[in-house]
């Protein structure tokens, strides 16, 4: 029995006006573009849906949208694209507002120190005298996780507060194989004692902000669309949106019965199965 019904994104558009559609694992690799994509998110701007990019990247939206044009998208394709890391940046920039001096140690990939410097923080690279964790990204597919584990083991005993803004606990690294995620990382961190305070999906805040964005559309007229059960169909579940699972990125290798058991286990069940996300 399958888990929800097969659709297609032409049968979605006949019923939804907002379009919550996370990026890695639907519509792009680590590399690149998945065949069909970016004529999709076109398709569904053509026939007038609202598209919002809805990502667990650490990084800006702006940057994750360039980054997106330079993969062969096109930027008509999408109204906004919105980040774990804007969210987090808009939280924090207000509750660290007038703080000075806030040594931090920022565990990303690619040397991403962005949020820590849209704060005014200082970057440091010793977990001995950081004051606050960022962990926005991993690069864990050639450092062990038991090495990140070392590094922020002197900062999570001391109980420094730790900010995750990219919870996948999996990510997609080249050739289509999967690593460990930044998520995995924070967790690690609250494994060692350390608090860890999340950001993205599937937690409330980016949900809020994507349909504060959406004004004018009801609740019951957006769906989000994403390849993971515990992120993109858990955060749908929660916030009371519509979910479609594509069978492509992180589960793409699962069993129809495996989907269905991680369902159980985040108790969060798509309302439909997409194989690609594709016009």
């Amino acid at each position: 029995m399958s888990l929800a019904p097969w659709t297609t994104l032409a049968t979605l558009a006949e019923r939804y006006d907002a379009f919550l559609v996370d990026q890695f694992g639907v519509l792009r690799d680590d590399e690149r573009a998945y065949p069909g994509a970016n004529e999709a998110l076109l398709r569904l701007k053509a026939s007038g849906k609202t598209v919002i990019l809805l990502s667990n990247s650490g990084r800006s939206g702006d940057y994750n949208a360039e980054r997106l044009v330079g993969l062969g998208f096109d930027r008509a394709g999408f109204d906004r694209f919105l980040t774990s890391g804007d969210v987090a940046y808009d939280i924090l920039v207000r509750e660290t507002a007038g703080s000075t001096a806030t040594r931090c140690l920022t565990i990303s990939s690619g040397g991403d120190r962005n949020l820590a410097d849209s704060l005014g923080f200082k970057s440091v690279e010793n977990a001995e005298i950081a004051d606050i964790v960022i962990i926005s990204g991993s690069e864990a597919e050639r450092i062990p996780l038991s090495a990140y584990r070392d590094r922020l083991a002197p900062a999570a005993r001391r109980g420094v507060p730790c900010y995750c803004t990219n919870p996948d606990r999996h990510k997609l690294a080249k050739g289509g194989v999967t690593a460990p995620g930044a998520g995995s990382i924070a967790l690690a961190y609250h494994d060692l004692g350390g608090p860890v305070r999340w950001f993205g999906k599937p937690y409330p805040a980016i949900y809020q902000r994507a349909q504060s964005l959406l004004s004018n559309i009801t609740s019951d007229r957006i769906i989000c669309i994403g390849d993971s059960i515990e992120h993109d169909i858990a955060g749908a579940t929660s916030a009371g949106l519509a979910s479609c699972l594509v069978r492509t990125g992180i589960l793409a290798g699962s069993t129809e019965s495996e989907v269905a058991v991680i369902s159980d286990m985040h108790g969060a069940h798509p309302d439909f199965l997409m194989e690609r996300f594709m016009a």
